[in-house]
């Protein structure tokens, strides 16, 4: 199974990362370069060619004006490259994202002393000026930046005249109107007819009806080449004429012919309140992408789609066949996915973001989602809006861990007990849980729960403000019902409740009131304005602060789970414990998370798409996921359960002491990994490290014997060859590197002389020549070495069996002592210090939290340890060593065996060599019982601090029993009446009644009472000299040769 890694890998965004968020605008890395091919795997971080540098981001304070709009608004500039960003004062009245590829032309205005000004000229003619309003040398520099980036999109602006054909605001506003006497009008006399009476524009309205097509669908076919959803074909959920679907289009065509449209589009206060009482069905797709900002990958990515589909065509994996199962179960009740077309088209979404992004792969609830997008949007227009929901908007809600909506759902529990307190109460008293009914809102973004046409009303919501829209919702659904919630007494009741609530939310939210207008208010109305107005507490800034602050509890239940399915799941345990092997697993999954293993090694043989685009996450051929370690991860493993896998160096000073902790690099490891390695991937499982230990560690004299052997018996033969046997006494060198005293070198060198004789002795024929009589009285030095090297033979033929080896290192009584015990005791199962991990280590929060953060860090750690280090040296007390690896006095539990009371052997050391080895001998002594003490009282666990998981376990599995539920509700989803097909909103030719765009807009200005008045912008003085800049003429128009810097024309 493939573990949670990237939950240690969290980490917070960056101001550029967040502002990005903010205007739904990708990161530069997460674009692909001008010369960089087609890419079908999703690019984490795009690392930058040479001699190519990240364009620099710079902030500014402006004022925005539009050529044929009064409003002026002052606020904050960003350049985002390749982006142009703005945003009002009070965030909300004016709001715009211009790709810098749009903009064709930019000035700098001849405007009054100490105003710095630019006139930006977009692609589809609409004039922008702003006004820069800082310091003269900070606005300089934001122009000089600005320029820069304006000249590197020169390639991307010969790609958008391709792209913009595919939107259908293009195709609304290109299209020519036939007037009842069949002239031909242009897009001039439609701005004309703007200034008309009511009845002219009713009138141009129906005679548009040619040129348009049938603003609802089905229809369309050959007008225009724009992307289409499966709903021109089968058809837009609803009626469109009581939902007034020619009103709403034309009110959004004259927005678009003043404030821009799809990649220029300004958002100005109308904007928001057409948005509010629901976008026309042939827009939505469009809108869906622009507020999102998935039309800026889709623009950057044009083939990757299509390279999807073609690259993984025939291909099946573990998500393959999920998706066949849910297909069917994929919004039924839409005649298009009765069809064979609309399940094929879903098909192809879904695979292909499951080979595109194979971390996720596939959830249940995607199908729901994706079902809902293609009606309005065409296949590559929802991939990539899938991609941005995944990755942004709503991060972790559909990753295997699902831990994005688990998170949510605390944090919307969290929010109910701060705004309604009495249902929360009423709630926890008869045990009923509030994810069982909103688990399902949030997964499928309402879709599943209530009929489409209000579903997607509040999508486009989402889309345009922010998934705090889904947190609002839900809290004014059940401030709506609370009189009937307080009577709930179980789950079923709630859940009938809900599904009682949105049946009937298109009726009539007061039918005995006498006044019709109050009458006409729906239940989804009074949703929205309960939503919009008694919940605009609840901000992004709310939901990223309680996301912080219960991330780390949801992500160490999640740990916690993860760690006891997957050692329930291990098919062999061999003679370890349950604990043991918790305790395997902590290391293991240490090692992976540890910065010391660093980026993967291991080079999958898949092609791109079979494999997760993650360090040590792999796929196999029937598409399932496991986590395996490469040989770097491997050692740091080893050095975490192995004594002499790693370099423990003790150093005291006159302050404290401390001990550095190093990975240790030799053979042996390399072995070991190849060893444990069965599969012969290059990586391990956590399978394959418990079997490896359990080997070792439970392992008697013979075995531990015969496993050394076979370690550096290569080609398994069952024979060492004389490169083998020097190879093994340098790994035994290897292990008993830091021991104290000269008994174990001198053991090794005994090892290889006995080796030698005892290897001569009974090597199979051929591995050694037949020694020749020796004539003393002819015999010579030279004579001598020349017999010895000949009758050595080769050093790669069959040498040493596994009897004789047993022989050898029976014969030494410290080699015998070291595999009968020191060997498995090497091996140690200590318990990690990663039990609640993330709450361990969540940085704190506040003034004070923030400055110990900046304060307490690894560098500043090293920094004092290295001013100790250096008063001690200066007082003479500094001293540094080794600590050994096969010290008893280390672990006092284990009985001092005879290897302490061995015969002394010759010693190999001068005598001055000596005097200094016996002191540093005591003083490692000194310094292994300190830390057996250190060890004593760390190791031990009282009854208080190994507090029961029973707990945390039986939360989360509720929580995955009410995720498995959400999902299985989510796809058994109920029909709704009103979200039948209705007739066309022109049928018979009709002309729409005149007094209908007034009814579209007095409901907009109902919903604008919610949020208060509009604000006008600027006024006075400073709206005076906007204006004055919309008459400016550019600088340098008689000297535009002297001062082309001020001039970008592109």
């Amino acid at each position: 199974m493939s573990l949670p890694l990237h939950l240690r890998s969290y980490r917070e965004k960056s101001k550029d990362e967040l502002t990005r968020d903010f205007y739904n605008v990708p990161t530069q890395s997460s674009l692909p370069g001008p010369s960089d091919p087609p890419s079908v795997v999703k690019l984490r971080e795009r690392p930058y060619k040479n001699g190519q540098e990240e364009l620099q981001s710079m902030d500014i304070n402006a004022v925005i004006s539009v050529e044929g709009k009064e409003e002026v608004y002052a606020g904050r500039l960003s350049l985002l490259p390749p982006y142009l960003c703005f945003i009002s004062l009070d965030r909300k009245s004016c709001r715009c994202t211009i790709p810098l590829y749009t903009i064709r032309r930019v000035e700098r205005l001849n405007s009054r002393a100490g105003v710095f000004a630019l006139s930006l000229a977009t692609w589809h003619g609409m004039r922008i000026i702003l006004q820069l309003t800082s310091l003269l040398p900070t606005a300089e520099h934001f122009a000089i930046l600005l320029r820069d980036a304006l000249k590197s999109q020169l390639s991307a602006m010969k790609q958008l005249k391709p792209f913009l054909p595919s939107l259908y605001s293009e195709f609304l506003l290109s299209s020519p109107v036939s007037t009842a006497t069949g002239q031909q009008q242009t897009n001039d006399l439609l701005l004309d007819a703007e200034s008309n009476d009511k009845a002219a524009s009713s009138s141009t309205a129906a005679a548009s009806h040619e040129g348009e097509g049938d603003l609802r669908g089905p229809g369309g076919e050959g007008k225009g080449i724009y992307q289409r959803g499966l709903g021109e074909q089968f058809g837009f959920p609803g009626d469109a004429r009581k939902m007034r679907e020619r009103s709403k289009m034309k009110l959004w065509r004259e927005y678009f012919m003043i404030h821009g449209r799809n990649l220029t589009l300004l958002r100005y206060p109308p904007f928001q309140r057409l948005l509010q009482v629901g976008l026309p069905s042939r827009l939505r797709g469009e809108l869906w992408e622009v507020m999102s900002g998935s039309v800026y990958l889709r623009f950057a990515n044009p083939e990757t789609y299509g390279l999807l589909l073609s690259q993984n065509a025939g291909k099946s994996s573990q998500s393959t066949d999920e998706i066949e199962k849910d297909l069917n179960r994929s919004l039924p009740e839409y005649k298009a996915y009765q069809s064979e077309e609309g399940l094929a088209r879903l098909r192809r979404v879904l695979v292909a973001y499951s080979f595109r992004n194979p971390e996720l792969g596939y959830c249940q609830a995607l199908n729901i989602v994706v079902a809902g997008l293609l009606i309005y949007m065409s296949e590559e227009q929802a991939f990539w809006l899938l991609e941005v929901l995944c990755d942004r908007i709503l991060p972790g809600y559909y990753s295997p861990s699902m831990e994005g909506t688990l998170l949510d759902q605390r944090v919307f529990e969290s929010l109910v007990h701060r705004c309604l307190p009495m249902i929360q109460e009423h709630f926890v008293s008869v045990d009923v849980q509030i994810s069982v009914a909103s688990l399902p809102w949030f997964l499928s973004l309402y879709i599943n729960s209530m009929p489409l046409i209000f579903a997607f009303r509040i999508v486009d919501c989402v889309l345009a403000m922010g998934v705090k829209v889904l947190f609002q919702i839900g809290l004014a659904v059940l401030k709506i019902n609370g009189e009937a919630l307080l009577e709930v007494t179980d789950d079923g009741m709630f859940i009938n409740l809900m599904r009682s609530y949105f049946a009937t939310i298109g009726d009539s939210a007061h039918p005995d009131h006498p006044d019709p207008r109050v009458r006409a208010i729906t239940n989804f109305q009074e949703l929205l304005v309960v939503a919009f107005r008694e919940f605009n507490v609840i901000t992004d800034d709310t939901i990223t602060a309680e996301r912080k602050r219960l991330r780390a509890i949801i992500s160490d239940e999640i740990e916690k789970f993860s760690k006891r399915a997957a050692v329930r799941n291990l098919k062999n345990i061999g003679k370890f414990s349950k604990e043991n092997i918790g305790i395997i697993y902590d290391h293991y999954f240490s090692a992976i998370c540890s910065p010391e293993a660093g980026p993967s090694t291991y080079t999958s043989n898949f092609s791109p798409g079979d494999q997760f685009d993650q360090p040590r996450i792999q796929v196999d051929a029937q598409g399932r996921v496991e986590t395996r370690i490469d040989h770097r991860t491997f050692r740091v493993f080893l050095s975490q359960i192995a004594t002499w896998a790693r370099e423990e160096t003790v150093t005291t000073n006159a302050f404290m002491q401390r001990t550095d902790r190093k990975v240790a690099d030799h053979e042996l490891i390399d072995r070991l990994f190849f060893a444990w390695d069965s599969q012969n991937q290059g990586t391990l499982s956590l399978q394959d490290v418990v079997l490896g230990l359990n080997r070792v560690m439970t392992a008697g004299l013979m075995e531990s014997i015969e496993w050394f052997f076979e370690l550096h018996d290569k080609d398994k033969d069952g024979f060492l060859t004389k490169d083998e046997v020097i190879q093994l006494s340098e790994s035994l060198l290897f292990i008993f590197r830091n021991e104290p005293g000269d008994i174990y070198l001198a053991a090794v060198s005994k090892f290889i002389l006995n080796a030698y004789e005892f290897g001569d002795a009974t090597a199979p024929e051929g591995s050694v020549d037949e020694k020749a009589p020796i004539d003393g009285d002819k015999e010579t030095a030279s004579g001598a070495r020349e017999r010895s090297n000949s009758s050595a033979g080769p050093h790669n033929l069959p040498y040493l069996n596994l009897a004789t080896f047993r022989m050898v290192v029976l014969a030494d009584e410290l080699l015998e002592n070291f595999f009968a015990n020191d060997l498995t005791a090497s091996f140690q199962l200590v318990q990690t210090e990663d039990e609640d991990y993330h709450q361990a280590h969540q940085k704190s929060e506040g003034l004070l939290g923030g400055l110990m953060n900046l304060v307490v860090t690894n560098e500043n750690k090293n920094r004092l340890n290295r001013l100790a280090d250096g008063f001690g040296s200066a007082l003479g007390r500094h001293a540094e060593w080794r600590k050994p690896a096969l010290s008893k006095a280390s672990d006092p539990s284990i009985t001092p065996s005879s290897s302490s009371d061995l015969r002394a052997r010759e010693s190999l050391l001068t005598p001055a060599q000596q005097a200094g080895q016996f002191q540093r001998q005591r003083s490692a002594s000194a310094v292994s019982n300190t830390s057996t003490k250190t060890t004593d009282t760390t190791g031990t666990v009282t009854p208080e601090e190994k507090r029961s998981l029973a707990d945390v376990e039986l939360r989360y599995r509720e929580e995955s029993q009410m995720v498995k539920a959400a999902q299985e509700a989510v796809m058994h989803r109920p029909n709704f009446a009103i979200d039948a097909i209705g007739d066309s909103d022109d049928e018979d030719g009709d002309e729409p009644e005149e007094g209908d765009d007034a009814g579209v807009m007095d409901e907009v200005e109902a919903f604008l009472k919610a949020h208060g008045a509009d604000d006008e912008g600027l006024k006075g003085e400073q709206k005076k000299v906007a204006e004055d800049l919309l008459k400016a003429e550019p600088m340098g128009a008689k000297k535009k040769e002297k001062e082309t810097a001020d001039l970008v024309d592109l």
